[in-house]
């Protein structure tokens, strides 16, 4: 009996219905972090500045650290410029008044006169104040490029 109502239970939490639907402290991390990008994408600085939590810090892919001030500096200076900044495949785990976010960010633009495109793997910490979530900390390492389709050598 306690073995078949065990194998229900994990059946049940396995279920896609239940893994699909992200409880609601979920889904306000998951907007706060698309709104997060869309305010990169438009340079709305005066968003960041409330979603960028004190003591934020982020790793980028060359392993640079830079700091909250820098960050919004370069919003600011509207460098790089994104055309398209996307957050996708993102899954959340809640530790109480945390969230630990990882995901894919999609990036189109320019930047010092030049076009890039890429994709980054990121994973990124937030916490919960005063009822909202806010990123204190991100880490992003670059994803490399697809290789080109294979190609059969026939005409």
């Amino acid at each position: 009996m306690f073995k078949s109502m065990l194998t229900l239970v994990v059946l049940a939490l396995s279920s896609p219905s239940v893994a699909a639907s992200p409880s609601v402290e979920e889904k306000a991390v998951l907007d706060g972090l698309q709104a997060a990008c869309e305010a990169f994408r438009k340079g709305d600085v005066a968003f960041l500045e409330g979603f960028l939590a004190d003591g934020f810090t982020q790793m980028d892919s060359a392993g640079n650290v830079t700091d909250r001030a820098a960050t919004l500096a370069e919003v600011r200076a509207k460098e790089p410029r994104y055309e398209v900044f996307r957050n996708h495949d993102m899954k959340v785990r809640l530790y109480g008044d945390t969230a630990v976010v990882i995901g894919i960010t999609s990036v189109k633009g320019v930047s010092g006169g030049s076009a890039f495109e890429a994709d980054f793997r990121f994973t990124d910490t937030l916490i919960k104040r005063d009822g909202r979530w806010r990123i204190a900390a991100s880490h992003i390492s670059r994803l490399p490029k697809p290789a080109p389709p294979a190609t059969t050598g026939k005409p």
